[in-house]
């Protein structure tokens, strides 16, 4: 069976699941941000409805007193929108790392950035490639779609670790078991 990919370097899905979990993580990017801030909202509204102040007020006079609310409904909502908020935190200081250190980092970031990270996603191709035409000069569909999986690769890079069978074959040419 001949292998139809137009970018042979680069680890299709099913070749390599971090590469995988990457797309699979941009995306659901907009809804993971959406959900959370909704979650933070909820639970905020919630408090001061039922406390009559803040979370931030009503944790200060917790800890103050020296109170424990391990095991509560609170604290549980607070772990999960923690949870939640650390990955996107992740996600995001692994874009600007990729966007200050890595050779193609600013063409990768706004592509990265109008395909899977804008507020609002965008309709089509055609409208991406309108947005990046200030940051990447003479981009086409052929270069956006080829350049594309490069930058998801890039990412998944910095997410995971340089975990792939290449990279530990390049290491065991380096250091070789003696």
């Amino acid at each position: 069976m001949a292998n139809n990919r137009k970018n042979h370097n680069i680890p299709s899905e099913e070749e390599n699941p971090l590469f995988h979990d990457t797309w699979k993580l941009l995306k659901n990017y907009r809804d993971a941000v959406w959900n959370l801030e909704l979650a933070v909202q909820q639970v905020r509204n919630s408090f001061e409805i039922e406390f009559g102040s803040s979370i931030e007020e009503f944790l200060d006079s917790i800890y103050l007193a020296g109170a424990d609310i391990g095991g509560t409904k609170l604290e549980n909502y607070a772990k999960s929108i923690e949870r939640s908020n650390k990955m996107l935190n992740l996600l995001n200081s692994a874009v600007d790392i990729l966007r200050s250190k890595h050779k193609h980092g600013e063409q990768y970031y706004w592509i990265l950035y109008y395909s899977y990270l804008s507020p609002q996603q965008l309709q089509n191709t055609d409208e991406i490639i309108e947005k990046l035409e200030p940051h990447i000069t003479n981009i086409s569909k052929r270069t956006y779609y080829r350049r594309r999986p490069e930058a998801v690769q890039a990412l998944s890079s910095i997410l995971w670790g340089y975990t792939s069978k290449d990279f530990l074959n390049t290491l065991d040419n380096f250091f070789p078991n003696k």
